[in-house]
């Protein structure tokens, strides 16, 4: 009996088991189902997210390249409007009187074949060469000047700690901004008391006036970039401070000397109320004053020789400005940034 009842009894036990078991199967395939459908659910969602992200993406990409163009598009109009006069002085030197003066011609083109007449002119008959050269030497002299005298003066500005050394600076950059209409005429009589006038010396004497002041200034901020500890350990190695400042802080200044040495040069070639004052004979011109009183005659203008005398000038000084750009560029941001 007990054996008969044993099958009935898991066979009873298996039925409702089973039917348990088969449902719970049931269930689990179609949760299964339920979990591959929302699985499909989720990833169309991710990829409804996704494909806006996308579209964004390449909006952004086109709208960057769009910007980039742009950008280089402005950068080539400000170039050729800024280069417009040099080229169209370029243009100038080699053209023909009838060519010039005629109101219906392109200024921009040759109408008539181009001459180098006028070029030729300036070097056989005028003085170009003398102005040239008196620039030249007056310039560098003014500039073994002022660095010999801003130099000293910005480092002891910037490192000796002194209590007037601040407003010392402020003064010192003041004097840069008096204008020389005011101040000729108290330089002229110095100018006459030492015997210097119509001379190039004169203006060796008084274009310091100009450039140290703001040499001073820029060489102030250069220097307080450099750290006090590099001259301190020279000096601690057995440097006087003169002997640190030229080993040791003189050659990381370079930049900022480079930049004052272009600075200085460039306003003693385009300085003209002093170059007029001081000098009138013709081989102590400069060119400042030399091209214009010799070139402008009256009412007759030597356009085309005038506008050769600017390219001849200006070609040299930007190819120099552009060798020595990148430290120009240096010693600029060198100094703006304050310690």
């Amino acid at each position: 009996m007990a054996g008969a009842d044993l099958p009935g009894k898991a066979g009873g036990e298996g039925g409702p088991g089973a039917s348990r078991t088969a449902g719970a199967a049931a269930n689990a395939d179609g949760g299964g189902g339920g979990g591959d459908g929302a699985g499909r659910v989720a990833t169309v969602e991710a990829r409804g997210r996704v494909a806006p992200d996308g579209r964004s993406a390449r909006r952004y990409a086109v709208r960057h390249v769009f910007a980039r163009i742009g950008v280089y598009a402005l950068a080539v109009v400000a170039a050729l409007f800024c280069a417009t006069p040099f080229l169209w002085s370029v243009i100038t030197a080699f053209k023909l009187n009838r060519d010039l003066v005629d109101t219906e011609n392109n200024p921009f083109v040759y109408n008539l074949p181009p001459t180098a007449d006028h070029v030729l002119y300036l070097f056989t008959d005028t003085s170009f060469t003398r102005f040239v050269l008196n620039t030249l030497w007056v310039g560098a002299l003014v500039v073994a000047i002022t660095l010999a005298l801003a130099l000293p003066a910005a480092y002891s500005l910037a490192r000796l700690d002194r209590p007037w050394a601040g407003w010392m600076g402020v003064t010192i950059f003041f004097v840069y901004l008096v204008p020389p209409s005011l101040l000729f005429l108290s330089l002229s009589r110095l100018v006459v008391e030492l015997g210097l006038q119509d001379s190039t010396w004169s203006l060796v004497l008084v274009y310091p006036t100009i450039t140290v002041p703001v040499s001073v200034w820029l060489l102030m901020g250069f220097l307080k970039a450099i750290p006090r500890d590099i001259e301190e350990q020279a000096m601690v190695d057995g440097y006087s401070r003169v002997g640190a400042f030229l080993r040791a802080v003189a050659p990381l200044a370079f930049p900022g000397i480079v930049a004052v040495v272009v600075f200085a040069f460039t306003l003693t070639a385009s300085e003209f109320i002093y170059a007029l004052a001081f000098v009138s004979p013709t081989a102590q011109k400069v060119i400042s004053t030399g091209v214009p009183t010799e070139l402008v005659r009256g009412d007759v203008f030597f356009w085309q020789s005038l506008q050769a005398a600017t390219v001849i000038v200006a070609v040299p000084i930007a190819f120099v400005f552009n060798l020595f750009l990148d430290r120009f560029i240096a010693g600029f941001t060198m100094g703006a940034v304050k310690s």
